[in-house]
């Protein structure tokens, strides 16, 4: 996501959820209108019908114009993006209505208000358009105020887990690369290349998104560092025919948990384990599942910070189409990733 497109406060006003937003509020007011006291009931179905129709014209008209400014709004600080919004809504209001007003004369089909009244009906639509159109507008300020927040934690919680790659892996992985230097030194060279991605990678992460290839391939090469020092401990089973590696993901969203998987649990026992990686794409979404053998004593409660960093990541980019659950046993601790096969809108989202 942009630096553009994180600023951008107004929502996508040219698709179809804003827009049956929009018209539903249009045609609340429509209601509201006919039931004004001055009115007779009998006349209600057809004023309804001709008010809503005026409404829900007005209103589409202003959805269009909205979202063809959407773009350059975004380039202003969102004070003064929402002033603009609202005073062009306000006169976007002010001339249609003259308009068909005028029309309505012209026609005599006397459907809005007599010709010397032309100026009250223009007054009283540009004052109820402009009372909801700041009452939309600000709500909708405010929602961005509150995005920021979130992206900003967001922000942190990424930054945060660059700085964790924990030191005891750094230096363990030095020790198994001069180790290897000597005896195997194709392999020393393979570790380092493996290190220097795996920490390119976790520099480098930011609030892009990645794939699920590149990120299974990170994996990969974690795996192959932690097994040169673990040995045969480690091992690894996998089963990730049918998951779609172009899925774009959070970067580092898997990584941890299997390092994780790893230093709670394999490298504590005794003879170490098996790491088994399982992925199922079901209808809509790709569900992935990491196992890991453990202590007793600490199966029921592992679940730390790099879960609460990967639970909090997945509700800000997918929001409830995504989940992470836990499972531990006496002996096992398995998590379960589910994300959506398509990545949803950002902008939009609450």
């Amino acid at each position: 996501m942009t630096q553009t497109d994180r600023r951008q406060w107004l929502p996508q006003f040219c698709m179809l959820p804003t827009l049956f937003a929009v018209m539903v509020v249009a045609e609340l007011v429509a209601l509201i209108l006919v039931l004004a006291p001055e009115h007779a009931m009998a006349t209600l179905p057809s004023r309804l019908g001709v008010t809503s129709v005026y409404v829900q014209w007005l209103a589409l008209l202003n959805a269009v114009v909205l979202c063809s400014l959407r773009v350059p709004l975004s380039r202003l600080s969102a004070p003064v993006g929402v002033a603009i919004a609202w005073l062009s809504t306000t006169i976007i209001t002010a001339l249609a209505s003259w308009l068909i007003h005028m029309m309505d004369v012209q026609l005599g089909l006397n459907l809005t208000v007599p010709s010397g009244d032309g100026a009250h009906f223009v007054f009283v639509n540009v004052v109820i358009s402009a009372l909801i159109a700041a009452a939309l507008l600000r709500y909708l300020f405010v929602i961005e105020q509150w995005r920021e927040r979130v992206r900003a934690a967001s922000k942190a919680q990424v930054d945060a887990l660059q700085a964790r790659i924990r030191p005891h892996f750094l230096f363990n992985s030095m020790n198994t690369i001069a180790s290897l230097i000597r005896t195997r030194p194709v392999d020393a060279e393979r570790a380092v290349e493996d290190l220097s991605d795996l920490f390119r990678a976790a520099l480098g992460a930011g609030d892009t998104m990645g794939t699920l290839g590149e990120e299974l391939d990170l994996v990969d090469e974690y795996l192959r560092i932690e097994q040169w020092r673990l040995g045969s401990r480690l091992r690894v089973e996998r089963d990730l025919d049918h998951v779609p590696r172009d899925l774009p993901l959070p970067r580092l969203l898997l990584q941890p948990l299997i390092e994780n998987a790893v230093y709670h649990g394999i490298a504590r026992l005794p003879n170490g384990g098996t790491i088994t990686i399982t992925g199922r794409h079901l209808p809509g979404r790709v569900e992935l599942v990491i196992g890991n053998p453990c202590l007793a004593e600490t199966a029921p409660t592992r679940n730390g910070h790099a879960l609460d960093d990967i639970r909090a990541r997945i509700g800000y980019h997918f929001g409830n189409d995504g989940e992470i659950s836990v499972e531990p046993s006496s002996d096992r601790f398995t998590v379960t990733v589910r994300l959506p096969d398509k990545v949803r809108d950002e902008n939009p989202r609450r």
